[in-house]
């Protein structure tokens, strides 16, 4: 896990970082329901959302014969800072969540979800610098079998153990039941969200994805990007929130 600094400075020192944007997306390796990978349509979607932070699962991180560094041609696109947490590295490469900022990421951390036999997983938790605010960003995808689910999620809320700076969940948490147990507990934990469907893109009829922040007040809105071209980019949809400082 390492940042990667953006090719120029983004931020105008007048401008404040409240309301922030904020974004999740399972890019699925850059690879559009056509079957045709097209990193470039996952840059201009991005473009389109305008987020100030985004949260990303099934990231190509480079390494490997697999699909090179999908992650740095993001960071060339938007200009933003960027910090991977690879979950595989085999012989297609790295892979996993990344976290984009349009503020400095200050610190990063990996969390592991993994879980018995099953894929690989982990949640990537960085700390992010809004104009002298701090926030806490966590960026996961989670398993597909409940149990898995459970564990991870006992995991993810024992590293939520701390008031010291708000908290963002975000990501992939594969629940598709809307009163699943593991569910259950991030409701409790971060309070009930609106979670629109993201999943599959053409025709969204699961919220897979969703956003979370304690304290729950400073979410103001949480919607889906429905573009053209995101329908096609992925097999989900972004999802957006807007969160008060």
């Amino acid at each position: 896990m390492h940042s990667i600094n953006p090719p120029a400075a983004l931020l105008d020192p007048a401008r404040s970082p409240w309301p922030l944007t904020v974004a999740t997306y399972n890019i699925h390796g850059a690879v559009g329901v056509d079957g045709r990978f097209a990193p470039d349509r996952i840059a201009a979607v991005l473009q389109e959302i305008e987020a100030d932070v985004i949260a990303l699962q099934e990231v190509p991180l480079g390494g490997g014969n697999g699909s090179g560094d999908v992650l740095a041609l993001l960071r060339d696109a938007t200009g933003f800072h960027v910090v991977e947490g690879p979950t595989a590295n085999n012989g297609q490469g790295r892979y996993g969540n990344a976290v984009l900022s349009r503020y400095p990421i200050m610190a990063a951390r990996a969390i592991d979800l993994s879980f018995g036999g099953r894929e690989a997983r982990g949640a990537l938790d960085a700390d992010i610098d809004c104009h002298g605010n701090a926030l806490r960003v966590v960026a996961t995808h989670l398993g597909l079998r409940p149990a898995e689910r459970r564990e991870q999620i006992r995991r993810l809320l024992q590293a939520f153990d701390t008031d010291r700076m708000p908290v963002l969940l975000m990501g992939d948490v594969n629940e598709w039941f809307v009163w699943g147990r593991a569910l259950r507990w991030l409701v409790s934990h971060f309070k009930a969200a609106p979670a629109p469907r993201t999943f599959p893109s053409r025709w969204p009829v699961f919220a897979l994805d969703r956003i979370w922040i304690r304290p729950r007040q400073r979410l103001l809105h949480v919607e889906v990007h429905k573009s053209a071209l995101a329908r096609i980019a992925s097999d989900h949809l972004p999802l957006i929130a807007h969160i008060d400082g």
